[in-house]
């Protein structure tokens, strides 16, 4: 079984195309159960959030993974193809520390992502998709991803999603104090979202939840009223700023709902930031003339702002992943030697514990103690040497120097120099 890292991310596929790959936070173990379940896979992890889907497996081949993929979401292999990347040993795990480190985000430095492979992994883990590989895998990532955070300052100066919404919405409108925010979903980017905007101190804020409970529970941290998504096509046009970010599979606002929000507010304009993948919002509503609708992969000029200013940071981080990648690469090769070791302490055994019943079979019926030893070391040291001396005695001529010089380093021999001419 080899290590495989397969998926898109939001550097090789937008939004649009990312969607249609996404799982749900509730289908992670349950899918990585089913995944490891093939013939050709025996462990696997999966990871999906805004901006990637990805598939960490053990397998003997990655196109069954591939293929598993796209059927379990209903598509073609070629309609996603070109979107799709497939690293494999050393590779793989460089990809995944970079990932833990938050190399490889859109928002560069975050420590979301961390969380969220971390939970992934968990997943997989209670679920029983797990094995020696992968659990190996995992842990060195959080432990690189511990090191890049302590050791480089790759996280200074972040600006996340919900920092970027903020700013967005900041160029758009001279003062947020006098707007009214709408929260779609009560999950922890929400709840960073919320944050920032609190310090702005909108004029009213609102949560909308599938659960009013939960709902309730943020709105009273930032002194919002809650209600639940089945009042949202009343409620929206209250709204101002609406940031939404759930777990549903389909869109929860359409055209239709937020062109009647629109025009119950006398064509007052509404800023929308989509950051679910899928996507809350049908792209059809940034059709409308009075919405500015951004999605995660629209505030990717903002977040990314700042990177000069850690270069150094990225570099020191880099060098932290490219140590850990290299040390996981020689823990792999070790790996890939159990097989052969293992096999070949069982023969060893089976010769052994054969030769030791043989020889307790011939003291029982009198014969001399050391008559038996005799034979008994004999047999287990004939035995021992069959494999080699038939393997060099039935080479091919072309074969003859690797063989001697595996057997004679397997076997520690010393060079013996033959009688020489005399001259």
């Amino acid at each position: 079984m080899l290590l495989y890292a397969l998926g898109l991310n939001h550097a090789t596929a937008p939004v649009a195309v990312r969607e249609k790959l996404a799982f749900a936070p509730t289908e992670l173990g349950p899918a990585a159960v089913e995944l490891a379940g093939g013939k050709n896979v025996r462990e696997a992890a999966i990871v999906s959030t805004c901006n990637r889907t990805e598939l960490y497996v053990a397998a003997r081949d990655p196109d069954e993974a591939l293929s598993w993929l796209v059927r379990s979401r209903s598509l073609e292999l070629d309609a996603v193809r070109p979107y799709l990347y497939r690293l494999s040993g050393r590779e793989a795990a460089r990809h995944v520390f970079r990932v833990a480190s938050g190399l490889d985000s859109m928002v560069l430095g975050e420590t979301q992502i961390l969380g969220q492979l971390k939970d992934a992994v968990r997943e997989a883990q209670e679920a029983g998709a797990l094995g020696a590989l992968l659990n190996g895998l995992f842990q060195r990532a959080f432990s690189v991803a511990k090191a890049v955070r302590s050791q480089t300052g790759i996280g200074a100066q972040s600006v996340s999603m919900a920092a970027a919404a903020v700013r967005l919405a900041e160029r758009l409108f001279p003062d947020l104090s006098e707007l009214a925010v709408l929260y779609i979903g009560a999950g922890e980017m929400i709840d960073l979202c919320a944050t920032h905007f609190a310090a702005s101190r909108p004029r009213r804020v609102g949560v909308a939840n599938r659960t009013l409970e939960r709902g309730q529970e943020l709105a009273a941290r930032f002194g919002g009223e809650a209600f639940t998504l089945a009042a949202l096509p009343e409620r929206l046009k209250e709204f101002d700023i609406v940031i939404t970010s759930t777990a549903s599979p389909l869109p929860i606002l359409g055209k239709g709902a937020v062109e009647r929000a629109i025009k119950a507010r006398k064509h007052r304009p509404i800023f929308m930031v989509d950051l679910a993948v899928p996507r809350d919002v049908e792209p059809e509503v940034g059709e409308l003339s009075d919405v500015y609708l951004y999605s995660v992969d629209d505030l990717a000029d903002i977040v990314r702002q700042g990177r000069e200013a850690r270069s150094e940071a990225v570099l020191a981080a880099e060098a932290i992943v490219e140590q850990g990648a290299d040390e996981f690469a020689l823990w792999l090769e070790g790996r890939a030697l159990v097989p052969t070791i293992r096999a070949l302490r069982d023969q060893a055994e089976r010769i052994r514990r054969h030769e030791l019943e043989r020889a307790q079979k011939l003291l029982e019926r009198g014969q001399s103690p050391q008559a038996v030893l005799e034979a008994l070391s004999l047999a287990m040291s004939n035995k021992f040497l069959h494999a080699p001396l038939s393997a060099l005695n039935q080479a091919e001529a072309s074969q003859h120097g690797e063989l001697i010089d595996a057997v004679r380093r397997l076997y520690r021999l010393h060079n013996e120099e033959g009688p020489r001419d005399e001259p």
